[in-house]
């Protein structure tokens, strides 16, 4: 028997006398069926045998972080190396939450139930986006670990521990900041006492500070800015013809970023050359021209780069498992993109984009009444099925000449 078959072999043995098989083959042919390369395969079920041999037979009740250190550092004592450490927590925290074992570590505070309400009702009741959900939860979350540092209950709550609230976090906020987390505070308030929770009261106890028109201008990037981050992505590399469409909707139709997130294939239309969009904050479908040079740049990412999956949105990780881009890793390829060209603005993600596409709309004599259309902002005509946009007006305007890229 040759030296390679017996290594096999041996291998084989190895995968079979380890526990967990049944699961651990159950995960692989998920990663198999994700896209998995035979090599990512092979390391994957090398790494779980290792991680079979060291989980307690209460696994299934939950591993959280603390075990898992554990049985690192129970390997280490066996087999050390420098990296191996990470290596078992990357490889081991998808193959828990594959079976359901993995126990996510959470914030806990005496008030948590009552954020994880809010949630559900935010989510299941209200039928908010993922992105309110996620950046009320924050606001509110901070502000129910200040009443338990505080020690301050719900139920006694006055208005002013409220005031003392805003006056202790005064200097970090400004008035634009303040009228947010107020709204935010007023809608949470509102919901607790509907709940029973607080006084009913509180909530219109809240005064909102005055926010002067025009005291804060959007802060754009130039538009040559924007031809800069483009630049960067007119290459090869399959990260970047992916990318490449991606920055081209949020600066161009200065869609959100959870609007591209959520962009499904069969909201393409090729033959009539459109792109329909669901407006996050209308809650309704709109209708814009596809442009020549978008359409270009969604075709090559999605015939070259997309990965072969039954997932229907259109931007997917590169790697297995090929599960669609989050508006947070939207952010942080932006964020990164503009910290790597230095390009100075206040705000360096998606939504800096979205300004400046407004930007690049006021340049061109667009009315205010059509900026707002462009980009979906609510409006007395939100209760159309589709937003009205001029479309012939928007491909003079959308078809931007990308030829001039350095």
């Amino acid at each position: 028997m040759s030296k390679k078959s017996t290594q096999a072999r041996a291998v084989g043995n190895r995968n079979r006398e380890a526990p967990f098989l049944p699961e651990r083959e159950r995960y692989l042919r998920h990663c198999a069926d994700s896209g998995a390369t035979p090599g990512s395969l092979t390391i994957k079920r090398n790494e779980l045998i290792w991680i079979a041999r060291f989980l307690p037979a209460t696994a299934p009740q939950g591993i959280d972080i603390g075990q898992l250190h554990e049985l690192v550092r129970q390997r280490q004592s066996v087999h050390n190396g420098a990296t191996m450490g990470a290596r078992m927590i990357i490889n081991a925290r998808p193959w828990l939450r594959f079976l359901g074992w993995w126990q996510e570590p959470t914030k806990e505070h005496q008030f948590q139930c009552h954020l994880d309400g809010y949630i559900k009702w935010m989510r299941d009741e209200r039928g908010f986006s993922r992105s309110t959900v996620d950046q009320w939860q924050g606001r509110i979350e901070k502000f129910l670990q200040w009443c338990a540092e505080t020690d301050r209950d719900l139920k006694g709550l006055l208005p002013v521990d409220i005031d003392e609230y805003f006056i202790q976090n005064a200097a970090r906020w400004g008035r634009i900041s303040m009228k947010t987390i107020t709204g935010a505070l007023r809608i949470f308030l509102r919901y607790a006492a509907d709940h029973g929770l607080c006084d009913p009261r509180l909530a219109t106890a809240l005064r909102t500070p005055r926010v002067y028109a025009q005291e804060s201008l959007p802060s754009a990037p130039g538009w040559t800015d924007v031809q800069r981050l483009l630049a960067t992505t007119d290459t090869d590399k399959p990260a970047d013809i992916r990318n490449r469409a991606i920055l081209m909707l949020l600066s161009i139709y200065g869609m959100r970023r959870g609007e591209v997130a959520a962009l499904r294939l069969d909201q393409v239309d090729w033959a009539g050359r459109k792109l329909h969009v669901f407006r996050l904050k209308r809650r309704q479908p709109q209708v814009y021209p596809l442009l020549p040079s978008v359409a270009e740049a969604l075709a090559r990412y999605i015939d070259t780069v997309r990965p072969q999956t039954s997932t229907q949105e259109i931007f997917l990780r590169l790697n297995a498992p090929h599960s669609e881009l989050t508006p947070s890793a939207l952010f942080n390829f932006v964020n990164g993109k503009f910290k790597a060209l230095g390009i100075e603005t206040k705000h360096r993600g998606p939504h800096a984009l979205r300004h400046a596409c407004a930007a690049r709309l006021v340049a061109q004599g667009l009315s205010f009444k059509e900026i707002g259309d462009h980009l979906g902002h609510r409006s007395a005509s939100a209760t159309m099925t589709y937003a009205k946009v001029d479309m012939c007006a928007l491909r003079q305007v959308g078809d931007f000449d990308l030829g001039d890229l350095p």
